[in-house]
């Protein structure tokens, strides 16, 4: 039975106090292919009581009960991986192959790394003769991005539950049927009613609601550095936590003496990956100005075989952007950076050819792109890798880090004692040598105007915390 037009509220699925129907895009179509319900205040209110009375008894649980309900929701997802891929897939375009082993792979592996940290979590330690105690923060709305559906989710919900917080979650409204599937494992795992509660909605009708609700005790917030702006503004009304993980436009420094035909080939992949749409993808390529034109070759190359397709095909490996609002300022931003002067090395305006409807873009590159250009300052959050020169390493330092983003930086090098010494000197949140396997023991978040907190494994449980001394507690 289909919940795409209910909520989950306090152990049930209701029906939202007034009707308010939106349709859900297939961005691969531009046709609709399912109806969400879109909330108001009123449900957020009966969500957050319900969060609000179930905070006491789950608060004092113990670590042994909330272990016992994360490997029960990990098992549950487990089953119903596929239809989780196959959400992910249609809501927001992602190509199936990819949707499996990436797009609902994360939200398993952060499941994986958060019940890990909870087995040893410190929630208690002793200093001289104060005891510290780390206790949960209370009622916490939680408001999920479309880009990684699963992930987001699962960074938030997760940690949230290891530390005995209870919560109300808004996924986007633009790919909603995946959040609507974790809502359904999460009932069949016997999460405790009032726990975990799910309203989907607008920003401004549920989100925005939800920060700055007064039964709310924190709010964990991803999305753009604008939106992000919006929800702190809401939330300091009633001085509650807010964590935040925003925009990027992250720099990817090629050294002197990387492997450059590889360096060049994974960053072009990098930038691309997701169909462009990762905060913290590798967007700014930095090389040296002697090799500018070698790198407009390699990644000219790459980008030019690149399968853009139905994401129903399990050969496509880059899918639709998301939706029109997506697909048409990625369009504006391309045809900005010919109009300035930027070198257009494959790609540019329109749809891949032989794809007359959909959201698809041309993998794009730009080369010989000044860091004043407009192409090289905002997040096009697209297909698009933008190429810069850099007269020697004090040079590229600077211009990595001359951005108001700091979610991540790469730096590539022969010689990782160099690139650790350049990492050093990034601002930037997550520093990527070499091109790493993902870790997701990691902290994850930024610096400046990407945002605050910092998500996976511990660190996650981290800011879902308050912290309590007690002063005079004696000898342990």
């Amino acid at each position: 039975m289909s919940h795409h037009l209910k909520f989950f509220i306090d152990g049930a699925w209701v029906d939202p106090v007034t009707p308010n129907i939106l349709d859900v895009i297939d961005p691969a179509t531009e046709e609709a292919f399912t109806q969400i319900s879109i909330g108001s205040a009123a449900d957020v209110d009966r969500a957050i009581a319900a969060a609000r009375a179930a905070f006491g008894a789950f608060s004092t649980t113990s670590r042994d009960e909330r272990l016992a309900l994360l490997r029960r929701i990990l098992a549950l997802y487990n089953e119903r991986y596929e239809d989780i891929a196959r959400a992910v897939s249609r809501e927001m375009g992602a190509p199936i192959t990819f949707a499996r082993r990436a797009q609902a792979a994360a939200g398993q592996a952060h499941l994986e790394a958060t019940i890990a940290a909870l087995e040893t979590f410190a929630f208690e330690e002793q200093r001289g003769t104060t005891r510290i105690f780390r206790e949960p923060i209370g009622v916490c709305a939680l408001i999920t991005p479309w880009n990684w559906p699963l992930n987001q989710i699962v960074c938030k919900v997760a940690p949230a539950i290891a530390a005995g917080c209870t919560v109300v979650l808004k996924p986007s409204e633009i790919a909603p049927v995946s959040g609507i599937v974790f809502a359904e494992i999460m009932e069949a795992a016997g999460t405790p009613k009032g726990v975990f509660n799910l309203v989907n909605g607008t920003g401004p009708d549920v989100g925005q609601v939800m920060a700055g609700h007064p039964e709310v005790d924190m709010v964990s917030f991803t999305g753009s550095t604008r939106a992000g702006i919006i929800v702190a503004r809401t939330a300091a009304e009633t001085v509650k936590r807010v964590a935040q993980e925003l925009g990027g436009k992250s720099a990817n420094i090629i050294l002197p003496d990387a492997d450059f035909e590889r360096a060049v080939t994974k960053g072009v992949r990098g930038c691309f990956g997701n169909s462009g749409q990762s905060c913290d993808a590798p967007t700014r390529m930095l090389v040296p100005v002697d090799r500018h034109e070698e790198a407009l070759r390699i990644a000219g190359a790459v980008a030019a075989a690149v399968k853009v397709g139905d994401p129903r095909e399990e050969e496509t490996t880059h899918g639709p952007v998301v939706s029109a609002t997506q697909f048409e300022k990625i369009q504006r931003l391309i045809e900005t950076g010919i109009r300035e002067g930027a070198t257009l090395v494959v790609g540019g305006p329109g749809r891949p050819e032989g794809l007359e409807r959909g959201y698809y873009v041309r993998p794009t590159v730009f080369g010989h792109v000044a860091n004043g250009m407009t192409i090289a300052r905002e997040e096009i959050f697209g297909p698009v890798l933008s190429i810069l020169s850099y007269e020697d390493e004090e040079h590229a330092i600077r211009i990595a880090n001359d951005t108001v983003y700091g979610l991540a930086a790469y730096v590539q090098s022969r010689d990782i004692g160099h690139a650790r010494q350049v990492a050093a000197r990034m601002r930037a949140g997550s520093v990527y040598l070499n091109y790493p396997e993902w870790d997701t023991t990691a902290p994850f978040g930024g610096y400046k105007q990407s945002g605050n907190g910092r998500e996976y494994a511990d660190w996650g449980i981290h800011d879902f915390l308050e912290i309590k001394g007690v002063v005079g507690w004696g000898e342990a």
